[in-house]
């Protein structure tokens, strides 16, 4: 492994964010890999003291450095300010969400061999943030496609499917109903799969494969996704495999990426400390990989399941009662 501290920037988050956040920074530490945490404060428990939930420090600092890990953000519900992830993720055009979906040893679930991965347009659609309410009663609400961020999503699906060694693209859809700006997403999909003839192509509708997924999920290798069909599937895969703290999340641009936990930030159990950090903890072994730190991602991963096996240390969400630090403390002892 290198022995230069790459810098890397750290967002806590919200509610159990730091906790969590402390939880990976441990793990990646104990792993071998030097690097040196650049920390920035984002979500709501900054507005008070900047006026927004990310302030102009995050993004430069990002930018800056290129990689991130980050903890969750609070996002208020029907009120209050943009959410800080989406406008993190179209600043910085982290135009790929990456999130592998598998079962890990000791996790139950209701389904096994599960070993999908969904990549989901970031940065467009119905999450583009254009509505506005045309008259009392009535609000507007804008999904934007366009043909460059569908190709270059798509085109990023296929580089995932020929690095992972995958076999399949299904492209996800409801162009039977929106026929313009879903067909505009499948059109270019269907270039870009034409251009990867050693991969397999495919295509199903969203509702369709929403059962198709909760009948028999190793049917699918890897979903290609517009942004809202993306942010809805990727939960419910996870949920496949034992939830939300057991699944990583990569968002990627052409100049930088973050890594983060794809949970919420969980303020009823904030600072009690039996929070899970698996999620994080594999976000940050994601990381390593994309810094060419291969051996100690694989070494982190390793940990993580070897840790998991032991029903002492699975936290409440995973049927136990063990804390966050006992967890913890299990997957650095673990480590190779």
């Amino acid at each position: 492994m290198s022995s230069e501290r790459r810098r890397v920037t750290l967002i806590p988050g919200d509610g159990i964010g730091p906790e969590v956040s402390e939880a990976a920074v441990r793990v990646v530490e104990a792993s071998g890999v030097a690097l040196a945490w650049e920390r920035v404060e984002a979500g709501a428990e900054v507005i008070a003291k900047f006026g927004t939930p990310l302030p102009d420090e995050v993004l430069n600092s990002v930018r800056r450095n290129g990689v991130a890990l980050k903890g969750p953000l609070t996002t208020p519900v029907g009120e209050g300010f943009r959410s800080a992830n989406v406008l993190l993720r179209q600043a910085l055009d982290l135009y790929a969400s990456v999130r592998p979906v598998r079962n890990l040893p000791g996790v139950e679930s209701r389904y096994q061999d599960v070993d999908l991965v969904v990549v989901r347009e970031n940065t467009e659609g119905l999450y583009s943030g254009l509505e506005h309410r045309v008259a009392p009663g009535i609000v507007e609400s804008l999904k934007i496609v366009t043909e460059r961020a569908s190709l270059r999503i798509a085109e990023h699906a296929f580089l995932v499917a020929k690095r992972d060694g995958r076999r399949l693209v299904t492209a996800v859809h409801k162009a039977n109903i929106m026929k313009l700006s879903d067909g505009l997403f499948l059109e270019c999909a269907r270039r870009v799969a034409r251009n990867h003839p050693d991969v397999a192509y495919d295509e199903i509708i969203i509702d369709n494969c929403a059962m198709q997924l909760v009948r028999d999920p190793t049917r699918f290798d890897i979903l290609l996704l517009e942004n809202l069909y993306g942010d809805i599937l990727s939960d419910l895969c996870a949920g496949l495999v034992g939830g939300l703290g057991v699944v990583p999340g990569i968002n990627v641009g052409e100049d930088c990426a973050v890594f983060e936990a794809v949970h919420g930030s969980a303020p009823d159990i904030a600072g009690k400390r039996v929070a899970n950090p698996v999620a994080l903890i594999l976000s940050a072994a994601e990381m390593l990989r994309y810094l060419g730190e291969t051996d100690a991602a694989a070494n982190v991963e390793r940990a993580v399941e070897a840790t998991l096996i032991d029903p002492a240390n699975r936290t409440r969400d995973l049927g136990g009662s063990a804390d966050l630090d006992a967890i913890t403390d299990a997957i650095v002892g673990n480590l190779a």
